[in-house]
């Protein structure tokens, strides 16, 4: 019998608990661990934070599923991950022994790095459901006395599709409320050029979104770098290609809304040779980390190096399809472990993301999503926020019903080209 715990109960680690049970022997036990017995999807945030979907619409209870499913369901999230005894401490001081382990946390987000900076101090957020009700409540309240907004993505940042998406959602939104031409609108981030997306753009996601916030009166700065937020003014360096100050801007806004840098968890950063120094999990080709052979990684936790350099630091996004890659190498690869053959199963990190600005959006493929690629496309098109409704509705249908990857998903991937593993060389 093997114990096989999968820490994390977000995306990655829902969907790798529900792949496993095919790997799995009848004797294998299997546990997820989760902050709380909740699962939200977490792309439906920018519509949450405009009043367009509610807490309800995208959250779904994680324990009768589970049960269905007869896989253990812890609620206390972890403390700390000790991969030395093949342990993990709860918070609530009791501990869970594993066999193999899968880390699927997600990131800690970095707010306390720059002073008076996000949710607990004076900028919004749409990373968790908890910031983007917070951020709808402060929206409503600015919509009765508008004034500046100010978007974007702050210095270490991985994740740069929901910051366009909601600046375009905003646009949308403000229109609809025929109150956007008092609301001038400036779009921050610490990417190199508009469109880059941590991933030195996709296709010609750089003319795509520049010709957006141009037809939408949205002014840029790019290599951008905040230092400090305060009531009502962003402190922000812009810097030159060379990486020397270019231009200083305080900002002035009614409302901001300014992606975190991502770290990894603190059950998970400091522990030696399972974590790079920034807390994110080290893995190999096959998602297995270098030192704790039983021990693997998927989703936002693990650690990329950045596409090339850039002025500021830019960082790389681990996208929904990249990861669904990462949990079917994964699953694979623990369960060829179990039977006592080596790994072999590779992710092929193809990426496939539909970003939506509510009366449109911009859909883009990349083959494999760092570059060099086999294929790199971007369009744009009012099918595309169809498209995510659409998708939405689909993703949270498979997970109350605790299925990965129905046949038909599988056959239509398939007929597309776009696969999960790469082929065994």
């Amino acid at each position: 019998m093997a114990e096989i715990v999968v820490l994390g109960a977000g995306l990655g680690g829902t969907l790798m608990a529900f792949e496993l049970l095919a790997q799995m022997r009848k004797e294998d036990r299997l546990t997820l661990i989760g902050q709380g017995r909740n699962y939200h999807f977490v792309p439906s945030n920018p519509w949450v934070a405009v009043g367009w979907r509610g807490r309800r619409d995208i959250e779904i209870d994680l324990a009768p599923v589970m049960a269905r499913k007869k896989i253990r369901l812890l609620e206390q999230g972890a403390k700390r991950v000790d991969p030395a005894e093949n342990r993990i401490e709860l918070s609530d001081g009791s501990s869970v022994s594993y066999d193999y382990l899968v880390i699927a946390t997600g990131p800690d987000l970095a707010f306390d790095e720059i002073p008076g900076f996000g949710p607990e101090g004076f900028t919004q957020s749409i990373c968790h459901v908890d910031h983007a009700e917070r951020a709808h409540t402060a929206f409503e309240a600015f919509c009765k006395n508008p004034g500046p907004i100010v978007v974007g993505a702050v210095q270490g940042a991985s994740c740069y599709g929901p910051a366009y998406e909601f600046a375009l959602i905003l646009d949308t939104e403000l229109r609809k409320r025929k109150i956007r031409d008092r609301v001038p609108m400036t779009y921050v981030t610490a990417e190199p050029y508009v469109g880059h997306l941590g991933l030195d753009g996709v296709g010609d996601t750089k003319g795509l979104l520049e010709s957006e916030f141009r037809d939408r009166h949205i002014k840029w700065i790019t290599n951008a770098k905040l230092n400090a937020a305060e009531a009502g003014i962003l402190h922000v360096e812009e810097l030159a290609d060379d990486g020397s100050l270019k231009k200083t801007h305080d900002l002035p806004y009614k409302y901001a809304m300014m992606l975190p840098a991502f770290r990894g968890v603190a059950a998970l950063r400091g522990v030696e040779k399972l974590v790079n120094p920034r807390g994110f999990v080290l893995i190999d080709e096959h998602q297995r980390n270098p030192h704790f052979r039983n021990v693997f990684g998927i989703g936002v936790c693990v650690a990329i190096p950045p596409t090339g350099p850039t002025p500021v630091a830019v960082g790389v996004p681990k996208t929904g399809f990249m990861i669904e890659s990462m949990v079917t190498a994964t699953a694979e690869n623990i369960g060829a472990l179990l039977r006592g053959r080596e790994p072999t199963a590779r992710a092929t990190w193809n990426a496939i993301c539909l970003a939506d600005f509510g009366d449109g959006g911009v859909a883009f493929v990349a083959k494999p999503q760092i570059p060099p690629r086999n294929t790199n496309w971007a369009a744009k098109g009012v099918w595309v926020h169809l498209a995510k409704v659409g998708f939405e509705k689909y993703f949270l249908r498979k997970i109350r019903g605790g299925t990965s990857e129905p046949f038909y998903e599988r056959f239509l991937m398939k007929q597309l080209d776009l696969h999960k593993l790469k082929e065994t060389v």
